[in-house]
């Protein structure tokens, strides 16, 4: 009997650790997943024209919420809820079953985007709460030195590219020998024009009463003018020798 109640004793002990280990893992873990947003506080400086992107994560534990950013500056009354629009994008990401993302992008920032940004998360038993916000200041646009970088990166490259190309389109190119001009037969050739020829004279009529004297003839020699076009093939003829026509002489008799 003593050692039957010494079992059964053991046993509910036994039962009762292991029944107080569940709860108290039960506690722990309901402890550790509270519902809330995480988000620490900051402020950014962004120039005119830049973009900046925010973030906080809502740990739900799995229960239902509903979440949104809050916008606050002087120029408005309260915060105002900010929605999707062409200078703003809001995205959810889930990182596990207990937490999830909210990211707010701010695109082309200006003047009117200063002012302070939270998470604001409403739960289902419809309790509302906000998380630290975000300073975020907006400054004097800050001058790009892309553009110069840019154009002497360009520049670079195409000084170093140019040479290589010309190299590479003289090797690729094929050599081509010049060739002598076809020598084109002259059309002049040299003419020779003789000289016109004198008309015909009538004889003189003789005198009866004078006996006729007999005078010595007298030759009158006349010079032939020649005409003469040389072409410039004839010229280039090594030991080409034209012989002058010889001169017709014309005979004039006359009697006194």
């Amino acid at each position: 009997m003593t050692s039957a109640l010494l079992q059964s004793d053991m046993t509910n002990c036994l039962l009762s650790a292991i029944s107080c280990l569940c709860l108290l893992l039960t506690c722990v873990r309901a402890e550790e997943c509270s519902p809330t947003v995480l988000a620490a506080r900051d402020t950014f400086a962004v120039p005119a024209g830049g973009r900046l992107s925010l973030s906080c994560v809502v740990q739900h534990c799995g229960k239902h919420w509903t979440g949104h950013w809050v916008f606050e500056n002087s120029t408005h009354d309260g915060s105002i809820v900010v929605k999707e629009s062409a200078r703003h994008r809001l995205t959810h990401v889930n990182l596990s079953g207990n937490k999830t993302q909210q990211i707010l992008e701010l695109l082309s920032i200006n003047q009117s985007d200063k002012g302070f940004y939270g998470c604001s998360v409403k739960w289902s038993q419809r309790e509302t709460e906000q998380g630290h916000l975000t300073y975020v200041n907006v400054t004097a646009a800050v001058p790009s030195q892309r553009s110069l970088l840019h154009r002497l990166l360009v520049c670079a490259s195409a000084s170093l590219c140019l040479p290589i190309i010309l190299g590479l389109a003289r090797c690729l190119s094929p050599e081509v020998k010049p060739q002598p001009l076809p020598r084109t037969p002259s059309t002049h050739a040299a003419v020779y024009h003789p000289a016109p020829q004198p008309p015909p004279r009538c004889p003189v009529p003789q005198k009866r009463s004078a006996p006729p004297r007999k005078a010595r003839p007298k030759y009158q020699q006349k010079t032939e003018v020649v005409y003469a076009d040389i072409s410039q093939g004839a010229l280039r003829q090594e030991g080409a020798i034209r012989e002058a026509a010889q001169s017709t002489v014309y005979s004039d008799l006359r009697f006194s």
